[in-house]
């Protein structure tokens, strides 16, 4: 990302949003609503200050609502421009015309409450969509009762809870009483090859599974995970070796039963119903936290977006390619990679992006 940023060719236009694409390839006119931060992005030097000042608390999105940010706040820790922005919905200034706290204790005199939203128009030659996805909302799937029990969390949860920068400072503890976790259970395909929900693979939730459970390991020897899969999809290169070795080395246990249930005890220990695939039967196992690996789904403004562009999605809402030239969309000049086309992991969407380069030089530069 620093790479990026730094790059003499490139401008990165963040904080804005696409209005209007007009033109054709080669030739496209896009305008751009670049959001008013209410800080100066030239004066701002992202120390934090005003952040640490400001007495409003809102729930951190970026920590997936597990912790607090302030009103001004930067996105996370390693966020590009370094610069800190003021969340209007919730700014006692901007709501109610009090407080003001961070503009008199910033130094660099960067806070602008003035500031307003700029029309920028673009004249570029390609488009490249590479809007990325959402996660499914396993609220849907009742008898997984996630936001009820406090103790079934999404992989994402469990990702910030075990992040050095996420709000347990990358220990791994329990969301109801904060105590070190033992015992987890990882559930696979959850929203995803359903077809009340998602009937496509999902395709990295095995190995990103995996993974976890190697982190809960090396966090903690004792910590044993297990693995509730309908089948084992690990199709890149090493994905299925490195599957073998989290079972050999580090406690991982790969249970062949698709989970229909999960209950709570007393003490807030997920109780996961399953059927055992290998023997037939219902059987029950009592951990200290389970996981669920939720579908990537589109995101949620795709079908906006796609409108403002012109182009179209398929039946599951993901951006349509054409077959025999699969980074080109339905719109001539505007390409797609990575995961807007679908579910995808790194190494595909990095193919991706060089065809998506490849063809926007090739429609650019003739």
């Amino acid at each position: 990302m620093v790479d990026c940023a730094r790059h003499p060719n490139i401008i990165l236009h963040t904080y804005s949003q696409v209005q209007t694409v007009s033109g054709e390839a080669g030739a496209f006119r896009v305008r751009v609503r670049k959001h008013a931060r209410y800080v100066d992005e030239d004066l701002c030097t992202g120390c934090g200050e005003s952040a640490q000042k400001c007495p409003r608390r809102v729930p951190d999105d970026f920590n997936m609502g597990l912790s607090q940010r302030r009103a001004i706040y930067l996105y996370f820790p390693q966020a590009l421009p370094m610069v800190m922005t003021i969340d209007p919905e919730h700014c006692t200034y901007l709501t109610q015309g009090k407080c003001g706290l961070c503009q008199k204790v910033c130094q660099a005199e960067a806070i602008d409450f003035d500031q307003q939203d700029q029309e920028l128009e673009l004249e570029v030659g390609a488009i490249v969509v590479a809007t990325g996805y959402d996660f499914f909302d396993p609220s849907s799937i009742g008898q997984y009762h996630y936001h009820h029990y406090p103790n079934v969390i999404t992989a994402l949860e469990y990702e910030r809870l075990i992040s050095a920068s996420g709000p347990t400072g990358g220990h791994l503890r329990r969301p109801s009483d904060g105590e070190p976790v033992r015992t987890i259970g990882f559930v696979q395909c959850t929203g995803s090859r359903h077809v009340r929900h998602n009937r496509y693979c999902s395709t990295v939730c095995c190995v990103h599974s995996t993974k976890e459970a190697v982190l809960a390991w090396e966090q903690d020897q004792q910590a044993h995970s297990y693995v509730f899969y309908t089948d084992l999809r690990g199709s890149g290169k090493g994905f299925r070796e490195y599957m073998n070795r989290a079972a050999q080395q580090f406690n991982v246990t790969y249970v062949h039963g698709r989970v229909a249930q999960i209950l709570e005890d007393d003490a807030h220990n997920p109780i996961i119903k399953y059927e055992d695939a290998l023997n037939v039967r219902p059987q029950r196992m009592t951990v200290d936290l389970a996981v669920l690996a939720t579908s990537l789904v589109p995101r949620h403004d795709a079908p906006q977006l796609a409108g403002v562009l012109g182009i179209k999605l398929d039946e599951f809402g993901f951006t349509r390619t054409d077959p025999f030239s699969p980074a080109d969309t339905s719109r001539p000049g505007i390409l797609a990679c990575g995961c807007c086309l679908g579910p995808s992991d790194i190494p595909q969407s990095v193919a991706q992006a060089s065809a998506a380069a490849a063809r926007a030089a090739e429609i650019t530069l003739g």
